[in-house]
């Protein structure tokens, strides 16, 4: 199907506005009305777009109101997480159709669910995939390498359950929730901060003038690799970092700290955090601790970027009790920087892929088919 370029435009801002009328498709075009009544009667033709009513201006005159047509499509959003898997599917003007969630073993029939959500016959236009440990490995032959993840069987058996032909983009989970957190969360209004999760692993997403920052081998912000421990007397191991701080060595510090006059120890890092919300002397000391170190991490991201912000996010790093030792940590070894709490949590990672799904939705129908004439 060929698209004048006219209607292109048109269509990448009817998917941005929603609903608009043809005065204000030809204001966000900066086309003239006529090109674009001529525009919209080749996306009707095509069902890319449809009437959806009328609207009543100040003189009293009506006017059509346009929305995404049913051959528009959808895209599919999917947070491949360490132990769940959470699936939306949104149409190309960001509406939500469907949402699921399931374990990670399970993620092809949490995918295959919310493909059967979507409306009958709507085209699937792309599928962002969140993973961790996404990279491109250098360039060849000019261009960039495909990205490559560690997602293993899972990932293989999930895309079984997609159609086919459709074309599907990992990126990084850690740079979909600061990307989230940028327009819908904890930085709305900033476009320079830093998003350091903590949880299973660690990560960075770094956010630069309003873009995310990937870098050469789309690895910018793997802070996992960030040599630990660093001494005279101790050789830096591999992701050595990330062990220190992951949510299981959280866990094996309180266990050897703990004593028997302090109760049952945690086996969670959620009953440790309730624990220390209760006062728990014992659990305060670990979640200080605990706190102190993120704020040496946040303070070595500081180092580096000096971002204005560090929004703090995933399982453990998003608990507001790790505020206060992280900010008196991070203000003791650097300069004055904001220190917040995602507002988004552990939905941050697919509301971020979602928002990507939709601009490679749209740049399928508006560039991809272009290309291919």
């Amino acid at each position: 199907m060929y698209l004048s370029e006219s209607a292109r435009t048109v269509f990448a801002v009817l998917a941005a506005t929603c609903t608009a009328t043809r005065p204000q498709l030809a204001a966000g075009a900066g086309l003239s009305k006529p090109t674009v009544s001529s525009a919209v009667a080749e996306l009707e033709a095509a069902g890319l777009a449809a009437c959806s009513g009328t609207a009543t201006g100040g003189t009293g005159r009506s006017a059509a109101v346009y929305a995404l047509g049913p051959a528009a499509g959808a895209v599919l959003a999917v947070d491949l997480g360490p132990s769940r898997t959470l699936v939306r599917g949104c149409a190309l003007d960001g509406t939500l159709l469907s949402e699921r969630a399931g374990s990670r073993p399970d993620a092809a029939a949490v995918v295959s669910g919310v493909l059967a959500e979507l409306p009958p016959g709507a085209p699937l236009r792309a599928v962002v995939v969140a993973v961790g440990d996404v990279t491109t490995r250098g360039r060849e032959g000019g261009g960039e390498r495909p990205a490559t993840a560690k997602a293993g069987p899972v990932f293989d058996a999930m895309s079984v359950a997609l159609p086919p032909g459709v074309p599907v983009h990992l990126e990084n989970n850690v740079n979909c929730a600061a990307l989230a957190e940028l327009h819908e969360g904890a930085a709305r209004g900033r476009d320079t901060f830093g998003y350091l999760r903590i949880g299973v692993g660690i990560g960075l997403g770094v956010v630069i003038g309003g873009q995310v920052l990937r870098g050469a081998n789309h690895a910018a912000g793997e802070v996992a690799r960030l040599p630990f421990p660093w001494d005279a007397d101790r050789e830096p191991r591999h992701e050595g970092l990330e062990a220190h701080l992951g949510a299981g060595s959280l866990l094996r510090r309180a266990a050897a700290a703990w004593q028997d006059a302090d109760g049952p120890c945690p086996s969670t890092a959620e009953r440790l955090f309730a624990l220390a919300d209760e006062g728990h002397p014992r659990a305060c000391d670990v979640v200080g601790r605990h706190a102190a170190d993120v704020g040496r991490l946040a303070a070595a991201a500081t180092a580096v970027l000096d971002p204005g912000l560090i929004v703090l996010g995933g399982a453990v790093g998003s608990n507001p009790q790790l505020l206060p030792g992280v900010r008196a940590e991070l203000a003791r070894l650097s300069w004055p920087t904001e220190v917040v709490s995602s507002a988004l949590g552990e939905s941050g990672t697919v509301v971020g892929a979602s928002r990507l799904a939709v601009a490679r939705g749209i740049q399928t129908v508006t560039v991809g088919e272009r290309e291919e004439d």
